[in-house]
């Protein structure tokens, strides 16, 4: 059979169903693999998403090397934050703004392997997209040096 239809579509010798299983039994498992599930709904779907942060850190920590330098610093910061004879509101502007770099590296490494995935050879808009995301994180960090700066200059007066 080489024609789809709704209930099963032919690939090679094997007849896949929708399910991912062939008609011998074996599961195909690029069928599989590639698709979506299905959507979760009430506390269920709170779950599903927290699982999926977890496990969007996990990729990070483990494939972003800057990422992970940047876990190590900010909780060098929150040790020393924690410290400081500073007002609250001068440890709430530190915490978010340190914060804040580890938001934007997500963001830029998503991009990232957006902009790889779709792109494996150059392209003028590729290296654009990431350039930008780099520039974003760049901007993050020295925002977060200036306020820490001014934090410890404004203890010393």
């Amino acid at each position: 059979m080489d024609k789809k239809d709704d209930r099963f579509y032919a690939t090679g010798s094997h007849i896949i169903f929708p399910r991912g299983f062939t008609v011998n039994g074996i599961i195909d498992r690029q069928n599989i693999m590639n698709r979506k599930p299905a959507p979760k709904t009430g506390l269920a779907r709170i779950w599903a998403a927290f699982l999926y942060t977890l496990k969007g850190l996990g990729h990070a920590l483990a494939h972003e090397a800057a990422f992970g330098q940047e876990i190590m610093l900010v909780a060098v910061l929150c040790v020393v934050l924690f410290f400081l004879p500073l007002s609250l509101l001068w440890k709430g502007v530190l915490f978010f703004a340190t914060a804040q770099v580890l938001i934007v590296e997500l963001l830029n490494s998503a991009i990232e392997a957006v902009v790889d995935m779709t792109s494996p050879g150059f392209h003028e808009l590729a290296g654009r997209a990431k350039d930008m995301g780099s520039a974003a994180v760049f901007i993050c960090l020295v925002l977060a040096g200036v306020l820490w700066a001014l934090a410890l200059v404004s203890m010393l007066i």
